[in-house]
């Protein structure tokens, strides 16, 4: 991943939540994006670089013991089974953490709200739970 301390993406807007419960806004700071997290009427601004990383290598966790069921099953609903795809599927998601710099479409982004994905954030932009479809429990370990 590279190390930029900007981005001008919120990887995960819609997607994150407050402690308190409330939907995460997404502001701008010239270019960089972050997410609002309200905290007793403050509005206090996180660097949504830092939560989108700690997401992505989160998932990318969860996913590596199940790569190769991953790996059939997206290639599956492609239609494509050669290696050319394999390799550049496996490729990306060895790579998942560099998804900090592009967006998830607002399509994707909406499906995933219905299905009940969720990130649960603090007033300091630390991910305290993460609520994937189809996981047990929701507790965040780092």
């Amino acid at each position: 991943m590279t190390e930029e301390s900007t981005s001008n993406v919120a990887v995960f807007a819609g997607l994150v939540f407050s402690e308190a419960g409330a939907p995460v806004d997404v502001a701008y700071i010239g270019n960089e994006a972050h997410y609002v997290v309200v905290d007793d009427g403050f509005r206090r601004h996180v660097a949504a670089r830092e939560v989108d990383r700690q997401v992505l290598l989160f998932l990318r966790e969860q996913m590596e013991p199940h790569k190769d069921m991953v790996l059939e099953e997206t290639m599956r609903m492609l239609g494509k089974d050669d290696l050319f795809t394999k390799v550049m599927l496996d490729s990306s998601l060895k790579n998942l953490d560099q998804m900090a710099s592009q967006p998830i479409p607002e399509e994707a982004r909406a499906w995933l709200g219905m299905l009940g994905f969720r990130i649960v954030i603090n007033v300091h932009g630390e991910v305290v739970e993460v609520t994937m479809p189809g996981m047990t429990g929701g507790d965040w370990e780092e």
